[in-house]
Formats: structure tokens, sequence, C-alpha cells
């Protein structure tokens, strides 16, 4: 066809059908399993809230993510501790055990909202010591947190207890 001629309605469908192309793939891939080690956790308390941490050189919060925060319990060692990853990414956020040294205090201004020191938080972005805020949908939910976080505590405080008795025990026999 030249470039002068008009197009009629007969080449253009021939244009337009043209021929059916099928490319196969390069390389072809499996089907991967992904172990996130929550598999081996059971799910204790599950609630959305929004989770932020205190950066001490600019002094202000920073938002670390949206999503649901679970405490989770070893299936095996009892162990709890804190996870949040966030919504659609599935990036964590929070990872780290509920210790008893750790204080949770309400966040000045809101009944909503809790504030706590961890000593080692081994999120993607920022691993070690943080100060954590949460901020729940209300303040229901804030107190059902406090207990839960509490609770947690407490199973992890009386894991350590035994543990130390146990060690007591070997050495002295």
């Amino acid at each position: 066809m030249q470039a002068n001629q008009p197009v009629n309605s007969d080449s253009r469908s021939a244009l337009e059908e043209g021929p059916e192309l099928h490319f196969e793939p390069v390389v072809k891939l499996e089907a991967v399993q992904v172990k996130t080690h929550e598999e081996d956790e059971e799910v204790l308390f599950k609630m959305r809230a929004k989770l932020f941490r205190f950066v001490k050189e600019s002094n202000e919060w920073k938002e670390r993510g949206t999503g649901d925060v679970r405490f989770m319990q070893h299936k095996e060692s009892k162990k709890i501790r804190l996870l949040m990853r966030r919504d659609q990414t599935l990036k964590i956020c929070a990872n780290h055990y509920v210790t008893p040294e750790m204080t949770l205090t309400p966040n000045v201004g809101s009944d909503r909202s809790w504030v706590w020191n961890v000593t080692a938080d081994s999120s993607d972005d920022c691993a070690g010591p943080q100060t954590l805020a949460i901020r729940l949908a209300n303040s229901d939910n804030a107190a059902l947190f406090k207990e839960e976080f509490e609770k947690a505590q407490q199973i992890n405080a009386d894991l350590k207890s035994k543990a130390e008795e146990e060690e007591k025990k070997e050495e002295s026999a």
C-alpha cells in the first residue's frame, strides 16, 4: 500500500485481523511456598490500629503503618510477641517480644492511644531501641489492647522465671 492512496475498508480489516501471535515463556517459574514463621504461632489478639515511632533527631512522631496488630504465642516456647504488618504490602512495622520491663503509658491528650519503649524491635526499616505509639479506633479498643498487652507481659514473665528456676536446679545438681 502506498502512502498517498486512500485506505478502504477491505485493507483495514486485513490490517486489524493480522496473524495471531503466541509466545512461550523463556523461563518457567515454579510456585514457591513463603514461610513467615507465623505458622508456628497462635493468634491471641488481633485488632486494627495505626503505629507510630518517635524520632529523637527531629523530635516528632513518624507514622510507621496501618494494619492489624497481633499478639502471637509460639506453640512450643509459649513466648508472646507483638507483630504488626502494614495493609496491602504486608511489610512488618512492629515485631518484638512483650517483656515485663515495658511500661504502657497513655499518650498525652488521647484516650485511645498508648506509648511504650522497646529495647529491640526487629521490623524491617530500623532495628534497635524504639519509642512506639499505637492509636486504636476508640477508647474501648484501647482498653482491650492494654489488657492483652499486660496479659502477654505476665505470661512472658512467668516463662522467664520458670526458665531461671530450671537453670538454678541444673546448676545445683
